[in-house]
């Protein structure tokens, strides 16, 4: 059972037969909201976990990356909201069994949402799933904080400890027009957005499988051209015509990873190649390589040429 600290004082606890004294738990699961600030426990435990996790070596660890990583967001401040003192800027959710520091979830409080950004745990706690307990206790801040969202971050299906995120329910949508009920009918549904027509698509087994296939899909094209959720080996099981074989062709050069960019995904607030060109003077940039200070020499290539320097 959690319990605020406040609360856990007016707790009735049983009483030893024996001692005759209330007897307490037997471990204590704390978790604090704090700035995010550096600690040497903390980045003890930052740097267990790229190590057991993520694999890197002890040279790709450093305090100063965890620094310029997890510590150096936002500043803290507050508001008065319906009543309510809302918390805004950049937090470490720590998260203590009895007194030792397990996880820590590195979050922005913004004035809509609550954003997570990291999470970091011990093995020792490995067998919790603390991405999940994670997630409920960042849900639970975002509704008693008055805030009216929770980002959970990216969602790339590939990535097996990604899919968690799926599960939660319900998301927010934008517009109805998958159901004509209201939104009675949305609450129990998660949707995901069509990167290149910008509407949203039920997450449901289909579009699941068609993720599962591919390593790129546009749902939009999906239906277009009518194309079956398993993965093709044949272009000629689909059964297009060749206008529609021409723009299948094309939709299969998105699928190979070794040529997306995402310089040229057309992504809302994502600068393009020819953008950057126009907008950015590169060539005046200095790079810190070690103790050095280098220029940026940039290199242009016709569009024709799809290499890029």
């Amino acid at each position: 059972m959690g319990v605020h600290d406040a609360e856990s004082q007016c707790i009735t606890r049983p009483v030893g037969p024996r001692s005759g004294k209330a007897i307490g738990p037997a471990h204590e699961f704390e978790v604090n909201l704090e700035p995010d600030t550096y600690s040497e426990e903390k980045y003890a435990l930052f740097e267990h976990y790229q190590r057991q996790v993520h694999k890197e070596s002890q040279g790709e660890i450093s305090r100063h990356g965890f620094k310029r990583f997890l510590c150096s967001g936002m500043g803290q401040s507050s508001r008065l909201k319906d009543d309510v003192q809302q918390k805004l800027g950049s937090y470490h959710q720590c998260y203590r069994l009895d007194g030792r520091l397990v996880a820590i979830g590195v979050l922005d409080l913004l004035p809509g949402c609550v954003s997570s950004v990291y999470l970091m745990y011990h093995q020792d706690v490995n067998e919790w799933y603390f991405g999940k307990l994670s997630a409920l206790r960042e849900i639970s801040l975002a509704i008693e904080g008055g805030y009216q969202y929770y980002y959970m971050g990216f969602y790339v299906h590939s990535c097996v400890k990604m899919r968690y995120k799926s599960q939660y329910q319900p998301s927010e949508i934008l517009g109805d027009w998958l159901c004509t009920d209201s939104l009675a009918c949305l609450s129990r549904l998660t949707f995901v957005i069509d990167l290149e027509t910008h509407t949203w698509n039920l997450l449901d087994a289909d579009h699941l499988a068609r993720l599962s296939a591919r390593n790129y899909v546009s749902m939009f094209r999906e239906r277009q051209l009518r194309l079956p959720p398993h993965k093709m080996t044949r272009l000629d099981e689909v059964g297009l015509d060749e206008s529609s074989l021409s723009c299948l062709r094309e939709y299969q050069r998105e699928w190979d990873p070794s040529r997306n960019s995402a310089l040229d995904a057309g992504m809302p607030g994502l600068m393009s190649l020819d953008e950057i060109g126009q907008k950015l003077e590169l060539g005046k940039w200095l790079f810190k390589c070690g103790d050095m200070l280098a220029h940026l020499e940039v290199s242009r290539q016709s569009r024709c040429d799809s290499k890029r320097d």
